[in-house]
C-alpha cells in the first residue's frame, strides 16, 4: 500500500522571505524574568497533602504569623496543600500591574480543584520579591473531543495538581529600564547569522541615512542613536523593528524518528551519488541524459512513477536536485517515513547531503 508522506513531511519552503527586524532579533536588555515562591493551597475538598511534614509546619507558621498559636504544632488537614509558585515578570514591569501564575503541588496532594493560593511572594534569582501571589486557582479540565469517536483527546486525564491563577500576582516593584535619553542601542539577533546581521545593518543605515548601526560579530549589532532622534529612542526603536530584511540561515535538515516527521530547508542539496535501498535505486548525476539505463528508467522528479512494482525502480536526478524534489519523489514511490528517514542518514553518511542533518 502507498503511504504518502504529505502528512509527515514539512517543507520550508521560504526561509528566505523577508521579516520584521524585531522578529528576527531583541533588544539588549529588554528581557522577561523568572519569579518563584514557596505557598499553600487551601479549601481543597479532601484532595490536599494530609499530614505532610513540610506542610504542616509551613501551615502552622503561617497561623502563628496570623496571631494563632498552637500548642501542637503536628497539624494533619486533607484540605492544605504545598505548591510551587512561579511566573514570569514582563519587561518594565509597573508596581500594580497583575501578571498570571502557576501553581504546582509538591506534596502528596491528588487535586488542587477548588483552591485557593493563601499570599505568597514571588523573588527572583536576586532572592529579591518582586510579586505577591493569591487567589482561587484554576485547574484543567479534560478534553471531550473525540471522546466516542476515539480521536484524539477523548479520554483523557486532565492533570489536576497543577493549575494556574489568571492575573494572580501583583507587582510590588517597578523594573528600572529608561530608553528616552539613551544614545547606544544593541540589538541580538535570535538566530545568529554573519549573512542576516550584514542585511540587518545594510537595511538600518539605508532607512537612517547614514552609518549609525554596525555588526559586533553574527549575533549582535550597535546603533548610535543620530541627533535627530536624540531624547526621542523609543521612536527610534519603533521605525528600526519594523524594517523588513531578508534572513538567512544554514541548509538543515531536521527528523525526529519517533514521529516521523522531516523538516527539510529549501538550500539542502544532493550531490553525486548512487544509493539503493529495498527495490529502489536512487542516482545523481551530472547529467541524467547520460546516466546508464534501467530496465524501468524512472526519470524524475516530475514524471517519477513505479510503472513495474515486480522490478526494481530507479530514480534518476541531476546534480542539482535539492532534498526536497528527492521526497516528492520517492512520495512516488510509495517510500514509508521510516525508510526515508534512512535514506537521509545514508545519504548524509557518505558526504553527499550539503547541509545539517539534526536526528532529535
Amino acid at each position: 500500500m502507498k503511504i504518502i508522506l504529505i502528512g509527515f513531511i514539512l517543507f520550508l519552503s521560504n526561509m528566505a522571505d523577508a521579516a520584521r527586524i524585531k522578529d528576527l532579533s531583541s533588544v539588549r536588555g529588554v528581557r522577561e524574568n523568572q519569579l518563584i515562591g514557596y505557598g499553600l493551597i487551601v479549601g481543597l475538598n479532601g484532595t490536599g497533602d494530609g499530614k505532610g511534614e513540610f506542610t504542616s509546619k509551613s501551615f502552622a507558621r503561617m497561623l502563628d504569623n496570623l496571631g494563632m498559636k498552637l500548642e501542637n504544632k503536628d497539624i494533619e488537614s486533607k484540605n492544605v496543600a504545598a505548591v510551587i509558585v512561579t511566573a514570569t515578570l514582563p519587561p518594565f514591569a509597573k508596581a500594580g500591574n497583575k501578571i498570571d501564575v502557576t501553581v504546582n503541588s509538591i506534596g502528596s496532594a491528588s487535586s488542587l480543584q477548588g483552591g485557593t493560593l493563601l499570599q505568597t511572594p514571588l523573588r527572583g534569582a536576586d532572592q529579591q520579591v518582586y510579586a505577591v501571589a493569591q487567589g482561587t486557582v484554576a485547574v484543567a479540565q479534560p478534553s471531550t473531543a473525540g471522546a466516542q469517536g476515539g480521536g484524539v483527546g477523548g479520554g483523557e486525564k486532565a492533570i489536576t495538581t497543577a493549575a494556574r491563577v489568571p492575573n494572580g500576582a501583583i507587582i510590588e516593584k517597578d523594573l528600572a529600564g529608561d530608553f528616552t535619553n539613551k544614545r547606544l542601542i544593541r540589538f541580538s539577533l535570535n538566530n545568529p547569522d554573519f549573512t542576516t546581521a550584514a542585511r540587518m545593518v545594510k537595511t538600518i543605515n539605508q532607512d537612517l541615512g547614514g552609518k549609525y548601526a554596525s555588526a559586533k560579530d553574527s549575533a549582535t549589532i550597535d546603533i548610535v542613536a543620530p541627533a535627530s532622534y536624540e531624547g526621542n529612542t523609543v521612536e527610534l526603536l519603533a521605525n528600526i523593528e519594523n524594517l523588513d530584511v531578508t534572513s538567512d540561515a544554514k541548509a538543515k535538515v531536521v527528523i525526529n524518528e519517533k514521529t516521523g516527521t522531516v523538516v527539510i530547508g529549501e538550500k539542502v542539496q544532493i550531490g553525486t551519488i548512487a544509493l539503493s535501498h529495498g527495490g529502489i535505486t536512487i542516482q545523481v548525476t551530472q547529467d541524467v541524459s547520460q546516466a546508464p539505463q534501467n530496465p524501468v528508467p524512472v526519470r524524475g522528479p516530475a514524471s517519477l512513477q513505479n510503472q513495474n512494482k515486480g522490478a526494481a525502480s530507479v530514480a534518476l536526478f541531476n546534480k542539482s536536485t535539492n532534498v526536497g524534489d528527492l521526497v516528492k519523489a520517492l512520495n512516488n514511490l510509495g517510500i514509508s517515513p521510516k525508510d526515508l528517514i534512512s535514506i537521509l542518514q545514508s545519504i548524509k553518511a557518505a558526504g553527499a547531503l550539503h547541509g545539517e542533518l539534526e536526528v532529535l
